[in-house]
C-alpha cells in the first residue's frame, strides 16, 4: 500500500486468466455452500431491489430485514410510494436511520410511477441514484453483465488479488469488470458481498473502508433522528418545546432542524417546526 500522494490511479497489470478462474471457482463454490437467504434475493422486481439497495446503504443487514418487509407491504410499487404523504413514508422508515434516504426513494418513485427504467442511463437519471445503485438494480433484477463495487466487493477483490489498498475507484472498477463471470453476475455479486461480510471482514483483512462512519451516540445524526421521531409521534413543535425535548439550546436545536429542512424532511416556521407533508 502506498502512503500519501492520493490514490493509485492506474489499474494493475493484466490479470492472469488462471488467477481469475480460481477466484471465480472458489468464490462461487463457497457461495453455493454458505449463501445467506435474504428476501431481496428472492425477487427480480426492480422496485423491490431498489428499495433494498437504498436501505442497505450504510446500514447493517440485520437492521434492514424487518424494515424491508414492512416497507414493501405498505409501498409495493413506485406508484404507491409516490402517492403517499411524506409523514406516512417516514413513519414506516423510522428506526432505520439516514431518513433522507426515504425522501430520495420517494422522489425516485415520483419520477418512475410507470416503472423503473431498464437501462443504466435511465436509472442514473432518477433522483439520488448513483452509479453503484443503478448497476446493482440491473445486476440483481436482470442478471446484467455489469460490475458494481461496494465496500465488501472492494475488500474481497483487494485482498484476493493483492491489489493496492488505495487503488483508485476507476482502476478498481476496471478490475471488477475484468473478473466478472459473464452470465452469472447476480450470483457473483452476492458471493462477493457474502464473503466480504462473513469471512473477509475489515478486522480480518485490515482493509478499512475509504470513509468511516462516526459513532451514532451523541452525534448530530442522533439529534436529527430524535427530532424527527418527536415530530412524527407528537406533531408540530414550538422551538422551545423541541429544544427542551432534545435537551439542547435553542441555537443547537435550530441547527438540527435546519439540516433536516435542507434534506426536505421538515419545514421551519417563525414559531415552530413541522414535518413536510
Amino acid at each position: 500500500m502506498r502512503h500519501g500522494g492520493g490514490p493509485s490511479p492506474a489499474p494493475p497489470a493484466a490479470l492472469d486468466p488462471g488467477v481469475v478462474d480460481r477466484l471465480q471457482d472458489n468464490l462461487l463454490s463457497w457461495y453455493a455452500a454458505h449463501r445467506r437467504e435474504l428476501p431481496w434475493r428472492a425477487t427480480t422486481d426492480p422496485w423491490a431491489i431498489l428499495v433494498s439497495e437504498i436501505m442497505l446503504q450504510q446500514t447493517q443487514v440485520s437492521r434492514v430485514l424487518p424494515k424491508y418487509s414492512a416497507f414493501l407491504d405498505r409501498f409495493p410499487t413506485a406508484a404507491r410510494l409516490a402517492a403517499a404523504p411524506l409523514p406516512d413514508v417516514l413513519a414506516v422508515w423510522l428506526g432505520l436511520g439516514y431518513n433522507n434516504r426515504a425522501v430520495r426513494l420517494k422522489r425516485c418513485a415520483e419520477a418512475a410511477t410507470d416503472g423503473l427504467p431498464s437501462d443504466l442511463e435511465g436509472l442514473r437519471a432518477l433522483p439520488g441514484v448513483g452509479p453503484y445503485t443503478a448497476r446493482a438494480v440491473l445486476i440483481f433484477a436482470a442478471n446484467a453483465d455489469l460490475a458494481a463495487v461496494d465496500a465488501n466487493v472492494r475488500r474481497v477483490l483487494t485482498h484476493e488479488l493483492d491489489l493496492p489498498h488505495d487503488l483508485s475507484p476507476t482502476a478498481l472498477q476496471s478490475t471488477a469488470e475484468a473478473v466478472l463471470p459473464h452470465g452469472r453476475s447476480r450470483d457473483w455479486h452476492n458471493a462477493l458481498m457474502d464473503y466480504g461480510s462473513l469471512v473477509l471482514t475489515s478486522q480480518a483483512t485490515g482493509i478499512v473502508p475509504l470513509t468511516r462512519q462516526s459513532p451514532f451516540a451523541g452525534s448530530h445524526r442522533q439529534r436529527r433522528a430524535r427530532l424527527l421521531r418527536l415530530l412524527l409521534e407528537h406533531g408540530p413543535q414550538s422551538w422551545t418545546g423541541a429544544a427542551a425535548a432534545l435537551e439542547l439550546s435553542l441555537r443547537d436545536c435550530r441547527k438540527v432542524a435546519e439540516s433536516l429542512a435542507a434534506d426536505g424532511l421538515v419545514v421551519l416556521h417563525d414559531d415552530r417546526v413541522t414535518l413536510r407533508s
